[in-house]
């Protein structure tokens, strides 16, 4: 995987004979700087009735930028074909008036990503307002199943990094449908400045005490404790998960974040060893050791 947002693949060519999703002409009419690499994109449509999920994304395809033109060119010269569209998921629920996506600029790290990001360099620092570009969508197996009320009275979303955008689509979703459901929210990151939404998760949780718990986890922070009664100085463990939510044999998981990538796997099997697990592999093994049955886990990995 070169680079995506908060879904685990590319979006491959619609099959023949498999329906096409919609093509959308938006305009940028909004844009917000969550964190130092992460920023919002509203996007109006002239459509205040689109029919989609909290947790979908939509996809952008780069041929549509004039100025990726010769990069293009050269990174499908470099691959040996063509260039796909990239899934972004949606930060805005079905019933706001725009639609929103956020996007992490992905880097190039050596062993472990094969080529340098396309464009999500692109979306997070070079569109402004006003800017033109067709979208499409709506996809993703990421959303509430029709029956979850009747399957759990708590949600929990266990989240790093970007992989928080989907789930506070379907958080606001829940809020804002009166729900029958409580909600804690887990959330991994690398330093307080790093957590995307973090004003916007404190509202919600003041607005809401009664059906939302908010924790934090801050693993490269020496001041993490003193930011809140839930903000811990760790990774999501075992441990921790058993702290914030004491029984997890009723509670439905929502888990998105980083997970190994297939060029990681591809080094690892040259050197002959396994390779390291990331954000997503720890968490369900966590999730897993404190008893939560497998077939209340939905998850979407990126990486």
């Amino acid at each position: 995987m070169e680079e995506v947002s908060t879904v685990s693949q590319e979006i491959p060519e619609p099959r023949e004979g498999r329906k096409k999703v919609k093509e959308l002409e938006v305009m940028v009419s909004e844009v917000v700087k969550e964190t130092r690499d992460t920023t919002t994109l509203y996007l109006f449509t002239g459509n205040d009735r689109l029919q989609y999920s909290a947790g979908h994304f939509v996809s952008i395809d780069p041929h549509q930028f004039d100025f990726l033109s010769r990069w293009i060119e050269f990174m499908e010269d470099l691959k040996g074909r063509r260039e796909v569209p990239r899934a972004y998921s949606l930060y805005s629920a079905p019933h706001e008036k725009y639609l929103a996506i956020t996007v992490k600029e992905e880097r190039y790290v050596r062993g472990q990503t094969k080529y340098p990001p396309l464009l999500s360099p692109v979306l997070v620092h070079r569109v402004g307002r006003g800017m033109r570009m067709t979208v499409i969508g709506f996809a993703g197996p990421y959303i509430l199943p029709p029956d979850i009320e009747s399957r759990t009275d708590h949600l929990v979303h266990v989240c790093a990094g970007s992989g928080s955008v989907p789930n506070l689509s379907i958080l606001k979703h829940a809020l804002a449908t009166d729900m029958k459901l409580k909600h804690t929210f887990i959330y991994s990151n690398k330093t307080w400045d790093d957590i995307i939404y973090r004003d916007e998760l404190a509202r919600l949780e003041r607005q809401h005490p009664q059906k939302l718990k908010v924790v934090h986890c801050v693993t490269r922070d020496p001041e993490a404790t003193t930011r809140g009664p839930n903000v811990f100085a760790s990774r999501v463990t075992p441990e921790l998960l058993k702290k914030v939510v004491p029984d997890w044999s009723a509670v439905e998981v929502f888990s998105c974040g980083p997970a190994i990538t297939k060029y990681e796997k591809a080094i690892a099997k040259e050197k002959g060893v396994e390779p390291a697990p990331r954000f997503m592999e720890a968490a369900v093994a966590a999730l897993l050791e404190v008893g939560l049955p497998k077939e209340r886990l939905h998850k979407e990995s990126y990486g």
